[in-house]
C-alpha cells in the first residue's frame, strides 16, 4: 500500500514538472509592426494595413478637395459616418479608419470632426463645464464645426472551401456624400483575396 502511494506521489511529481516545462517551452518574440505574419487566413493587420493605404491613395487623389475649395473657399470639413461589417468574420473597422483620418488631416487639404461616441463624450464635457467650470472657460454651445461630407462604408466577405483549401475574399467600400444635397463625390474600394491550403 505505501510503495503504491509513493509511485503515484512520483506520477503526480512527474505529471506536474512535465506540466511546468510545457507551459515554460512558449516563447515570444517581438517583430516589426511592418512584417507580415498571417497565421489563421483570417482578416488581419496587414490587411488592415492594404486597405488603408489603398483607400488614402484613392480618397486624396479624387478632385472633391479641389472642387469644393474653388466653390466655397474654404476646406471641407468631413466626418465619419458608420462602417457596417456585412463580413462573416469580427472585424474593427477602426483600424483602417484612423490610418485613413490621420492621412487626411496630415494632408492639410481637409478638417475632420469627431463623430459617433467621441462626439457624445465631447458634448458631455461641454454640458459639465456649464455648471461646474469657472465662467471664463466655458466652452459655449452651438460652436460646433459642421461637417461637408459624410465618409461611410463597409465591409463584406466571402468565403469558398474544398477539403482542406480555402480561399478568403474581402471587399471594402467607402463613399464620401455631400450633407448638404446626398451627392456622392467619391467611391473607394479595396479587394483582397487569399487562399489558404492547410
Amino acid at each position: 500500500m505505501k510503495s503504491k502511494m509513493k509511485y503515484s506521489f512520483r506520477l503526480f511529481i512527474f505529471a506536474l514538472a512535465l506540466l511546468s516545462f510545457a507551459s515554460c517551452s512558449r516563447q515570444v518574440t517581438r517583430v516589426s509592426p511592418d512584417q507580415q505574419i498571417d497565421l489563421s487566413g483570417r482578416w488581419n493587420d496587414t490587411d488592415s494595413k492594404l486597405a488603408s493605404e489603398a483607400l488614402i491613395d484613392q480618397v486624396l487623389s479624387q478632385n472633391w478637395i479641389e472642387n469644393f475649395k474653388q466653390e466655397f473657399n474654404r476646406k471641407p470639413v468631413v466626418i465619419v459616418g458608420l462602417i457596417t461589417n456585412k463580413s462573416s468574420e469580427h472585424i474593427d473597422a477602426d483600424t483602417y479608419i484612423k490610418d485613413i483620418e490621420k492621412a487626411i488631416l496630415n494632408d492639410g487639404r481637409v478638417r475632420l470632426v469627431q463623430a459617433g461616441a467621441k462626439r457624445e463624450a465631447l458634448r458631455q464635457e461641454r454640458a459639465d463645464q456649464q455648471d461646474f467650470a469657472a465662467k471664463e472657460t466655458i466652452k459655449k454651445w452651438g460652436r460646433e464645426l459642421g461637417a461637408d461630407f459624410m465618409l461611410q462604408g463597409d465591409i463584406s466577405s466571402i468565403i469558398d472551401s474544398y477539403k482542406k483549401e480555402k480561399v478568403r475574399y474581402y471587399q471594402l467600400n467607402l463613399s464620401l456624400t455631400n450633407l448638404e444635397n446626398n451627392e456622392l463625390v467619391w467611391l473607394g474600394d479595396k479587394k483582397i483575396k487569399k487562399y489558404v491550403n492547410r
